[in-house]
């Protein structure tokens, strides 16, 4: 992504830079939940970065990363245009400005075989995507199996996301060290916990 696009890391005043400078991060879940699914991420040092907590029950799917689990500073709001659709658009505003920072919308049939997202910057024209990788069918069948997702932007991989089989808790990386500063460390971590959301369905449904 070219220098000063939305997704492109800058500098946000304000907002503290440092928890969003790492190339390397680590989101947690736990197995089970009864409200909803809590995802934590955390730095290299294990310091936590941001915290969500996805409602189960919503029918038009809108949730905020927050920088502490007081839920006292709202980082990301991710909220869903339409109840149902096919090909659904979720658009990442940016919750201390309002501004709509990118989309990323899924696609639909094609992500029944294999997870597939596009990523559209804010005027709503496709950048890039997000893709599981791997054995994605084989998966279905044995979801013990360990996940992998991609990130590109313009053709370019920005980011990998990759579970770490753990037992009792769900572990992902995300690795932005090919980034090279083409994407916003807080949009990556919001697309890959909409790849984490949507593979938390699947293992609900």
């Amino acid at each position: 992504m070219q220098t000063g696009t939305p997704m492109a890391r800058a500098a946000y005043g304000g907002l503290a830079v440092q928890p969003f400078a790492h190339t390397t991060y680590t989101i947690k879940r736990p197995f089970w939940s009864f409200l909803g699914r809590r995802f934590h991420v955390f730095a290299p040092d294990g310091s936590l970065v941001c915290f969500v907590k996805h409602p189960l029950l919503k029918l038009r799917p809108e949730f905020t990363l927050f920088a502490d689990e007081s839920e006292s500073q709202p980082l990301f709001t991710i909220r869903s245009r339409q109840v149902v659709a096919l090909n659904r658009c979720l658009d990442v505003f940016d919750a201390r400005t309002g501004e709509r920072v990118g989309t990323i919308r899924s696609r639909g049939l094609k992500s029944i075989v294999r997870d597939t997202w596009d990523i559209l910057d804010p005027s709503d024209q496709p950048v890039g995507l997000m893709q599981e990788d791997g054995a994605a069918m084989l998966r279905r069948v044995f979801p013990l199996l360990i996940g992998k997702w991609h990130i590109e932007l313009h053709g370019q991989e920005v980011a990998r996301i990759t579970q770490v089989f753990r037992f009792f808790v769900k572990e992902f990386t995300l690795d932005l060290s090919m980034s090279q500063g083409r994407i916003d460390a807080r949009f990556a971590i919001a697309c890959a916990l909409l790849a984490l959301m949507a593979e938390t369905a699947r293992e609900s449904g």
